[in-house]
């Protein structure tokens, strides 16, 4: 697995149609999985998540984790693409949306959500998933962002949210300073 995964190559910043995305994911997701099998450490199958569906989501301009470091505060973690905001409060932006409600958050074009951070200013579609411990407290969140309005579909967010939970399983050693609730 450390040469990635095995999909056609696409073009980065393509948008393939639905089905094409969902097809790659279904064929992307196993790979994944096999890569953090047995894994424990949540930083090693952050960086393993972002460069895999980084090469599993050419519309993507920005793949990656921001990781709890405080009772409502994310940092940047792991990611494939330009820089990435450094911190993220709860109260601001996609992500501390997703971090605050512990829920997806789908969104086609960012400039129609209240208080959207633009850390790339290309950004047009986003797409956050929580990262939930076996308590159901947020330790981190998974960022996906395009240049293209409605560059990720419910379908997209259903398949990542499966391989989500099942990269981070309840075996991950999460570093105490992120459980604080």
């Amino acid at each position: 697995m450390s040469e990635g995964i095995d999909l056609p190559r696409v073009s980065r910043g393509t948008v393939l149609d639905e089905a094409a995305r969902a097809a790659r994911l279904d064929l992307a997701a196993p790979q994944i999985l096999a890569a953090v099998r047995d894994e424990r450490d949540p930083i090693v199958v952050q960086a393993t998540l972002a460069a895999l569906l980084w090469e599993a989501l050419p519309q993507a301009s920005w793949v990656g984790f921001y990781r709890r470091v405080g009772p409502s505060t994310l940092a940047v973690g792991p990611y494939q693409g330009p820089m990435g905001c450094l911190y993220i409060d709860f109260a601001r932006g996609v992500c501390g949306a997703c971090a605050r409600t512990r829920t997806a958050q789908l969104v086609p074009d960012v400039r129609e959500f209240p208080g959207h951070i633009a850390c790339d200013d290309a950004t047009l579609s986003e797409l956050v998933l929580p990262v939930l411990d076996g308590r159901g407290i947020v330790q981190a969140v998974l960022d996906l962002d395009s240049h293209t309005l409605a560059a990720f579909s419910p379908g997209e967010q259903f398949r990542l949210e499966r391989l989500v939970r099942a990269a981070f399983h309840a075996s991950i050693a999460w570093p105490a300073t992120a459980s604080t609730p």
